[in-house]
């Protein structure tokens, strides 16, 4: 079992920990191959900058994503042509495992896999899924665990302020 995974489990029934990445922070550098046929295509974090990125870990077996995906499709397809993007971070053990939700789960926006698990580390990840909604400039302004269909509304809503509050 992948160490983030451990902690991910842990996460339900320890403490609180402070810990990872937090609301304020520049959001760490990602330099991850696409999960595509062609795996040796890379896509960096860093390439989006001017966006406002939804930064999204995930991985087949959580339940949470098989909703977060639609609703975080339908938001790229509405927000993107303002700048909104959604990076999706697989940290599947198996790469097959991940492509077989995706073909049942299909989405346009970039899906890049760690399968060695080093970003939920960096990042701090708990619990599946967490997502971080990065501003134009780099900078976390929302970190969120979970996911339920009741959360897409809300998310909407910040993505919308980041993007009017930063093109003025």
């Amino acid at each position: 079992m992948k160490p983030w995974a451990l902690l991910c489990l842990l996460g339900l029934f320890a403490l609180p920990v402070v810990a990872g990445v937090q609301v304020g922070q520049s959001a760490p550098p990602i330099s991850l191959p696409l999960l595509t046929t062609d795996s040796a295509a890379e896509l960096t974090l860093d390439s989006l900058r001017g966006k406002v990125v939804y930064l999204d870990f995930w991985a087949s077996w959580c339940g949470p994503c098989r909703v977060s995906f639609p609703q975080l499709e339908e938001l790229r397809q509405e927000l993107g042509p303002q700048g909104f993007e959604v990076l999706a971070v697989n940290l599947d053990e198996f790469e097959p495992d991940a492509l077989r939700f995706l073909e049942e789960v299909s989405v346009s926006y970039p899906v890049v896999r760690d399968g060695a698990g080093e970003t939920p580390a960096t990042y701090g990840i708990l619990g599946m899924p967490t997502g971080y909604l990065i501003d134009r400039s780099g900078t976390v302004r929302l970190v969120h665990q979970g996911y339920r269909k009741s959360d897409g509304a809300a998310l909407r809503e910040d993505i919308i302020e980041l993007l009017g509050e930063q093109a003025q």
